[in-house]
């Protein structure tokens, strides 16, 4: 993305270099530099990462995502969209939690055929 925000897991990339950079024991000033000639950005904003990975130390880096279409019932969509809706976030989020949740439950009945 040039001259825009990154994604979630660049700025996680860019955090954990700055992690790296810190415990190596690189001065923060120095680890900003080296930072913003890898990642072509500002010395301002690697320090952003510096500060951000000596703050808060390293962040798990998001699993890539993929377009998964299913056809649901009417009225279960509507629910899922309303859910979403209610508690600010995208339906994504709502269905991934939900499948989750499930598959952490492990299976407790078997199979019907």
């Amino acid at each position: 993305m040039a001259g825009g925000r990154v994604g979630d897991a660049e700025f996680a990339g860019r955090v954990n270099a700055a992690a790296e950079l810190a415990e190596a024991g690189v001065p923060v000033a120095e680890a900003a530099t080296v930072l913003a000639a890898r990642f072509a950005v500002s010395v301002r904003q690697a320090r952003r990462y510096v500060d951000q990975a000596v703050a808060e130390g390293r962040v798990e880096v998001p699993e890539a995502s993929v377009v998964f279409t299913v056809k649901l019932p009417a009225a279960l969509a509507r629910r899922a969209r309303a859910h979403a809706r209610e508690n600010e976030t995208t339906i994504s989020a709502v269905v991934a939690r939900a499948l989750t949740e499930f598959f952490a439950r492990g299976r407790r009945e078997p199979p019907r055929r």
